[in-house]
């Protein structure tokens, strides 16, 4: 792809679609698609994503603040949007206005966004519940769901139209604390049915128990880092193919040939052991790549593998080019992604920095260009 820029991410939409597709053609025709885009759709940019995703047939888009919702419907999207976490009182009013759907365990929060609507509404505001069925961060406690629900229908300008809880490790080999935290949530549903509370929409499956536990579908699924084509972990056996999304790319700045003894970067932790061409790629921390991965990663330069020399830097990197025939000036570098039949993977970035491949692509900062391949319905 011909660009100006001297780093940047390139994000394929046409995979984000393919790995939607393939995602509902696993699920039951009545089991909706509710598109995670919270932190700018993994890195990936929310708006592109959340239309490819719709387009794709996705049933809803997913955020994590109210800010990021609101920006969407700036945008134009009209799609159904829930706000997986917790609205402040003080944002009720924004919420109503964008006709965003919020995840409420507050009466405060309740009784804020009951003021924000007229005096007698067409009809009741939706609003979702969340259950802490294990995961111990944001929710209500099991025992407290049912308290809550009725104390919520006093409230008549709302209706609570859907009830989730979140699986801790449904990406890890053992399936017991899975199978126990879906047996809580199924459990809470059933003390709501005997009280009399209906609640139609009902979600649990994150990307990893989409695959594994097809009980848990309910009627709406929530992909996260599917979507974008990488897998939750590599402890359990994933029986699908995606496509990664992101390709993170750069140029080399500079390429000169170093005496044996000179040292390269901060600390001078790399020393070279004999006249050893190094090539300057300028990406680093302040892009979002790792610092970690300093004298233990590499990148792609014509195909081949460029070990890192040296400390990564804010703004540069240094590789190893021995070995590489005929590099050039302006070469473009892969950082992560496929360069011919060569590829690094996010994961292997991840196992570099002892972290995540959410982290890796979510990491990458916002003075990266995202340059999209796209057709033009997904474009901003």
């Amino acid at each position: 792809m011909t660009n100006d820029h001297l780093t940047w991410a390139e994000i394929d939409l046409k995979a984000i679609a393919h790995n939607i597709q393939t995602i509902k053609a696993r699920l039951n025709p009545n089991t909706g698609v509710m598109a995670v885009v919270k932190a700018n759709a993994y890195g990936h940019g929310a708006l592109p994503v959340a239309r490819a995703a719709l387009t794709a047939g996705a049933n809803w888009l997913a955020v994590n603040r109210v800010d990021e919702g609101v920006a969407l419907r700036k945008a134009g999207i009209t799609a159904r949007i829930l706000v997986l976490g917790y609205c402040l009182p003080a944002q009720a009013a924004d919420v109503v206005a964008r006709a965003l759907t919020p995840t409420v365990t507050t009466l405060e929060t309740a009784r804020a966004l009951a003021d924000s609507l007229d005096v007698a509404p067409a009809r009741p505001f939706p609003i979702h519940l969340k259950i802490d069925t294990g995961m111990g961060r944001f929710g209500l406690l099991p025992e407290e769901v049912l308290p809550f629900a009725r104390a919520l229908q006093k409230i008549p300008s709302l209706h609570i139209e859907g009830i989730f809880s979140h699986l801790a490790v449904a990406d890890e080999s053992d399936p017991s604390f899975s199978r126990q935290q879906l047996q809580t949530y199924r459990d809470a549903l059933n003390a709501l049915q005997k009280a009399g509370v209906a609640i139609p929409l009902k979600h649990l499956s994150n990307s990893a128990a989409s695959m594994r536990f097809p009980d848990a579908h309910f009627n709406l699924l929530r992909p996260g880092i599917a979507m974008y084509g990488l897998r939750p972990s590599g402890d359990v056996t994933w029986p699908v193919t995606l496509r990664p999304a992101m390709t993170l790319k750069t140029r080399l700045a500079r390429i000169r040939s170093l005496p044996a003894g000179a040292s390269v970067g901060y600390g001078r932790t790399y020393i070279a052991p004999a006249p050893t061409p190094i090539g300057l790629a300028p990406v680093g921390y302040g892009d979002g790549y790792p610092r970690l991965c300093s004298n233990r990663g590499a990148m792609l330069v014509r195909g081949q593998r460029a070990p890192i020399a040296g400390r990564v830097s804010m703004d540069q990197t240094s590789l190893d080019l021995s070995g590489i025939e005929g590099v050039l000036q302006d070469d473009e570098v892969v950082v992560f992604g496929k360069q011919g039949e060569a590829e690094i993977t996010a994961d292997e970035v991840a196992a570099w920095a002892e972290t995540i491949n959410y982290e890796i692509v979510t990491a990458i900062t916002a003075r990266v260009p995202r340059v999209y391949k796209v057709r033009a319905e997904f474009s901003e």
